[in-house]
């Protein structure tokens, strides 16, 4: 478990030093290439697929362990916990980055940046996108079906370009956002297999001894 938790924060670690020793420039063009093709009459919407973020992303995890005591299934409230461990975990790493790292908006540095909505807090990462890929990648791994994980996806996805379209985030604090969010929930993933284990192995031995 040990290992896990330090390659990831090894290959995070990595991620952040690259994008911001190579990719400053490629950044901001990625964003007025997208952001200067806004709609204004697609605001609404985006900011509505940005929203979705906490209501679907809780809603996975309650809905699991509403199940879980309605049928007495324990793989269902195990899935319920983990989601919950992986958003918890999410949570914590990304709000250390930005407090971290301290970056700006983008409209902060690039007035030509005109957002959706202002926002006082640091840029890096994601907050909601890291949020929607640690639900997404949660639940991918839990039923790992096509029909599951090609919707679940889709959705953080979209969650993430919605933050481009509206201008609030930088392309890298997206790409960022998203390896913290399935990296928190893959740790909480093989944690709770870790546990599970290690409970298993002790009730043997109870019985045996």
């Amino acid at each position: 478990m040990e290992k896990i938790v330090s390659r990831t924060a090894a290959c995070l670690l990595t991620l952040l030093l690259f994008v911001n020793l190579s990719f400053a420039q490629t950044d901001i063009n990625w964003l007025r290439s997208i952001h200067s093709n806004q709609s204004r009459n697609a605001d609404g919407i985006m900011k509505g697929i940005s929203n979705t973020h906490y209501a679907v992303g809780f809603c996975i995890p309650a809905g699991e362990l509403i199940y879980g005591f309605a049928r007495h299934d324990k793989q269902a409230l195990y899935n319920g916990i983990q989601t919950l461990a992986g958003i918890g975990i999410n949570t914590v790493v990304t709000y250390g980055i930005k407090h971290t790292v301290n970056r700006n908006r983008p409209f902060i540095d690039h007035p030509d940046i005109v957002p959706y909505e202002y926002y006082t807090s640091n840029s890096m990462p994601s907050g909601h996108t890291s949020f929607a890929f640690s639900a997404a990648t949660s639940i991918s791994l839990q039923y790992p079906k096509w029909y599951v994980i090609a919707p679940a996806y889709l959705w953080a996805g979209a969650v993430g370009y919605s933050r481009l379209y509206l201008g609030v985030h930088y392309p890298s604090d997206v790409l960022v956002g998203a390896v913290v969010g399935a990296g928190s929930a893959f740790i909480a993933y093989k944690g709770q297999q870790w546990l599970l284990k290690r409970k298993t192995k002790q009730a043997n031995g109870a019985r045996v001894e």
